[in-house]
């Protein structure tokens, strides 16, 4: 690839095609990004730096235009995430996976193929005052890329002062625009506990202290969480998910582990989550003559939008597509996104595109049976999006670096 890619979007198209076909999970991104740079150079950006948080990359357009007298300039992020999944494709259409146990199943591949195609257009036309950054994020599934990039110096590099990103929403219509000015997307975090009790001969339990009956009291407990220590107004998720012990049915075990994920839209929820849950598993199984440990491990914070900006980006929408194409305020989420990092540092707003019904009438015949969901093996991105997010990231960058 020497050359630019034309404006159109059928050039975009066959290169998310391209991608999708070529998945890598999480910080194997080295075709993807290799990709990337390349159709970043081609595209004439001014700086394209690469190897940021292992395998990121990113992109530096200058505007033309000039400053107002006085101005300060100003910059502007712009992100995407290239990784795909574990997960074997059951679509058989021709671009679908040459690789085994690999899948594009979220969307990271479109979420790649649009951005390229807006810095495409930013960098033909540079009608703005300032910069735009283009970030392409590693890792984004499970692998927190997004921290890693900034842990190796990405604003330090690149000291955006607002940053913005999307993701496609199967179920929400196509081209259907959904913010929040607010909590976006769950925090996401794990926890284990281990109980130990006592073992014995399950024919004789009063030898022993059954380690199962406390870890069945501790499921039970740990739901009071949710529904006495928490604010009725504070939505908490807890699941238990996995209780493993014993090895033999006449056998009473010396331990029992439980495993399971937390979700809260803040902070503040977390921690009391994760005080009370310590303060039930050190003391409820003292009652029963056992000890319990609670490992709780926070992985991606809440993704919370700044009021400024969530209100930017929707009129942005409203403006190019209407009115009744933009959904505001609309229902967060249980999931969770590690862009939330990137929210930590600098204001910005993570909205949803709407890739369509899940039944995915836009996907090609050779597609899996099942629905056109996030995370599922027939999934597979609407096309139809490249071309909206080419016309919307240029504008917001008109609008916000005007």
């Amino acid at each position: 690839m020497n050359q630019p890619l034309s404006t159109s979007s059928p050039d975009f198209i066959a290169l998310r095609r391209r991608i999708h076909a070529e998945p890598e999970l999480r910080f194997e991104e080295i075709k993807t990004a290799a990709l990337v740079a390349q159709t970043l150079r081609a595209a004439g950006c001014d700086e394209v730096v690469e190897g940021l948080g292992k395998t990121g990359v990113v992109g530096r357009i200058r505007g033309a235009r000039p400053l107002a007298p006085g101005a300060a300039r100003r910059m502007i992020g712009l992100r995407a995430d290239m990784d795909a999944l574990p997960i074997t494709e059951k679509n058989t259409f021709a671009h679908a996976s040459t690789v085994a146990g690999r899948m594009h199943a979220c969307g990271h591949d479109g979420h790649t193929a649009t951005l390229l195609a807006a810095a495409h257009a930013l960098a033909q036309s540079r009608d703005f005052a300032g910069d735009v950054v283009v970030i392409f994020q590693p890792a984004e599934e499970g692998g927190a890329g997004a921290r890693e990039m900034i842990r190796d110096g990405l604003f330090e590099r690149f000291p955006v002062d607002e940053v913005y990103g999307l993701h496609n929403w199967p179920g929400l219509a196509e081209g259907v625009f959904g913010f929040n000015p607010g909590p976006l997307l769950a925090s996401s975090n794990t926890f284990e506990v281990k109980v130990v009790g006592k073992g014995a001969h399950a024919a004789m339990p009063h030898l022993g202290v059954d380690p199962v009956v406390v870890a069945s009291q501790l499921v039970l407990a740990l739901q009071t969480v949710v529904s006495r220590s928490n604010r009725p107004i504070d939505a908490v998720a807890l699941s238990v998910t996995k209780i493993q012990a014993g090895e033999a049915i006449n056998v009473i075990p010396n331990h029992c582990t439980i495993q399971g994920t937390v979700r809260t839209f803040s902070l503040e929820a977390l921690d009391l989550t994760e005080a009370s849950m310590r303060r039930i598993c050190e003391q409820l199984p003292v009652a029963f003559g056992a000890t319990a440990k609670l490992q709780f491990s926070r992985e991606y914070p809440p993704t919370v939008n700044h009021a400024e900006q969530t209100q930017a980006a929707a009129e942005v929408a409203r403006s190019l597509f209407g009115s009744d194409r933009v959904v505001m305020p609309i229902d967060p989420t249980m999931g969770a996104e590690d862009f939330a990092f990137m929210l930590l540092e600098k204001p910005g707003c993570y909205f949803f595109l709407g890739n369509g019904d899940l039944g995915g009438d836009h996907r090609e015949s050779g597609h899996g049976l099942g629905p056109c969901a996030l995370h599922n093996p027939s999934y597979d991105f609407n096309d139809r999006l490249i071309e909206i997010g080419q016309r919307f990231w240029p504008a917001l960058v008109r609008a916000r670096l005007g």
